[in-house]
């Protein structure tokens, strides 16, 4: 579950960022704070693990407040002004979201917060932190949640990726480099401009050729390097 905190000064705001969490069942809302200075009283006392974060807010500026905390939870940035968007990778925001914008966006956001959230919960369970998680894609305007462990391969589709996992073929309108990152998975390896492969579900390799289950996968020149790399 990610606990998560809106900063933000308008309303609409609140309610756009509460009504898209409301569709993912592992986001729980601690508090709404329509200024800076009521999130560092709530923080000075709780502790949440993301905040939606406006940057241009009375009484204390987003990225003011942002370093005034000595251990910062995630944070993804919500405005209307791109022009900060340089100087909050310098502050690691996870995600720059301008407004307004959609759910799929939204959820692209989250998802990157979700990967590292599981990942940190999973230090002291190193072996278990890949079957654990999951990812949303949305697909056919529904949003469904995949285990990266059941992931076969992906493949490009013009402007659409497939997902392949052991029971469907899940359609998602992201560019494969776009998957390829979301997943952040050390066991996703690109083997082909158009595909990239889970090394894990690899039955067999011959010549130019990647095996898994009942698919064939073509190795691409540019791409012999990653393969050479896990055998």
């Amino acid at each position: 579950m990610i606990k998560y905190l809106i900063i933000d000064d308008e309303h609409i705001a609140h309610d756009i960022i509460k009504g898209y969490c409301d569709l993912l069942p592992n986001m729980e809302l601690m508090k709404h704070c329509y200024d800076a200075i009521e999130a560092l009283d709530y923080l000075n006392h709780n502790k949440v693990d993301l905040i939606f974060l406006d940057l241009n807010m009375p009484k204390l500026k987003g990225f003011d407040f942002l370093k005034t905390l000595p251990s910062p939870p995630k944070v993804i940035v919500t405005t209307a002004y791109s022009e900060f968007a340089l100087e909050s990778y310098e502050l690691n925001v996870v995600d720059y979201l301008l407004k307004p914008f959609s759910f799929s966006r939204f959820l692209k956001a989250v998802n990157k917060v979700s990967n590292t959230t599981k990942e940190n919960q999973s230090i002291s369970n190193l072996n278990n932190a890949t079957s654990e998680r999951r990812i949303f894609l949305s697909y056919n305007k529904k949003h469904i949640q995949v285990a990266i462990n059941d992931i076969l391969y992906i493949e490009a589709a013009g402007n659409y990726t497939k997902v392949i996992v052991k029971d469907e073929t899940i359609t998602v309108r992201e560019k494969i480099s776009d998957v390829i990152e979301l997943l952040a998975s050390e066991d996703i390896v690109q083997v082909h401009k158009s595909f990239a492969v889970a090394k894990k579900h690899i039955n067999s390799i011959d010549g130019n050729r990647i095996f898994i289950d009942e698919h064939i996968i073509p190795i691409g020149k540019l791409y012999k390097k990653n393969v050479a790399e896990f055998l």
